[in-house]
């Protein structure tokens, strides 16, 4: 079976264990979905408006917030479409798009992280040298970087993605993934699989960058009460974010891509749509109410008002 970006539909089977309830399923899903867009854009409207936030760490939890509803926006109309739907299919051009916002959210996501890992290890550990290394120009060559390395590597995989020809149009999630789609071809696809190898690696690569810079964080912390209370302040919700994040998508790439048995489709789903749905909406409730500037800034913008 060729592929026809006109008239190729996959079909999701997703939900085919919950024939029942769909509508409650429905409910929590449109009131999570809304809840996350609303959070993460009064906060990113916060830290735009509030000059006092201009900060490099708030600049980048900004950053980290505007990925969040792009993740959630990537994931949630289509489900709660489906939920609503006897029929669940998504064009050929459709999936494409979907897996490429996915795709580009998490590879962002966990970039974003490894940056604000570096900036909380600057500010920590050379408090000193802070203002003169994240300069404004840095800070701004950093969020490009986060986003267009991101981008990059997404385009790479869309490429190669579009390349492949396909002989099913079965997908057992709720969305269309980038591995999903190729597992469907009718050929080799060592190219792919290598390829995402790489991005692996180079997750790995960013995850020992954090782990190094939160050894030298925790080292320099210890030495003083002051750098406690900063630790437990500024870089306790940034490791809380990092856990759940990699955890979930650990959990999604090793089911996807190395556990053949589809007899535990609920689990797989679970697994699928978790650093999808809990990150967006966890992390503006993290940085919100723990940093004390933030909450405040958000307290007089909006509660007061």
């Amino acid at each position: 079976m060729e592929n026809s970006t006109e008239e190729f539909m996959f079909v999701l089977h997703g939900l085919n264990d919950t024939a029942t309830n769909r509508h409650i399923y429905f409910a929590f899903g449109l009131l999570f979905y809304i809840l996350t867009l609303l959070v993460n854009l009064m906060l990113v409207i916060t830290v735009i408006l509030d000059k006092t936030l201009h900060e490099p760490m708030y600049l980048f939890i900004c950053s980290l917030f505007v990925n969040g509803i792009c993740g959630a926006s990537a994931f949630y109309p289509k489900i709660l479409y489906d939920l609503l739907s006897d029929s669940h299919v998504i064009s050929y051009t459709l999936c494409l798009i979907q897996t490429c916002v996915i795709f580009c959210y998490a590879l962002c996501e966990i970039t974003c992280l490894t940056v604000m890992a570096y900036d909380r290890y600057v500010a920590i550990c050379k408090p000193l040298e802070y203002l003169s290394i994240m300069t404004l120009q840095k800070v701004m060559k950093l969020l490009a970087f986060s986003w267009l390395f991101s981008l990059l590597q997404t385009a790479i995989g869309a490429v190669l993605t579009v390349s492949v020809s396909l002989c099913g149009n079965d997908i057992d999630m709720l969305y269309c993934s980038n591995w999903e789609v190729v597992k469907l071809s009718c050929k080799d696809v060592t190219m792919m699989d290598v390829y995402g190898n790489i991005l692996i690696l180079s997750n790995v690569a960013q995850e020992i960058l954090i782990t190094i810079s939160y050894i030298h964080i925790i080292r320099t912390s210890l030495q003083s009460k002051a750098g406690r209370v900063k630790f437990m302040q500024t870089c306790l919700p940034h490791l809380i974010t990092i856990s759940n994040f990699t955890v979930s998508l650990l959990f999604d790439i090793t089911y996807s891509r190395y556990v053949k048995s589809q007899t535990q489709l609920v689990l797989h789903n679970i697994l699928g749509m978790q650093f999808l749905v809990v990150p967006p909406l966890l992390n503006p409730i993290i940085y919100g109410l723990k940093l004390t500037q933030m909450r405040r800034q958000f307290v007089k913008m909006y509660v007061k008002k």
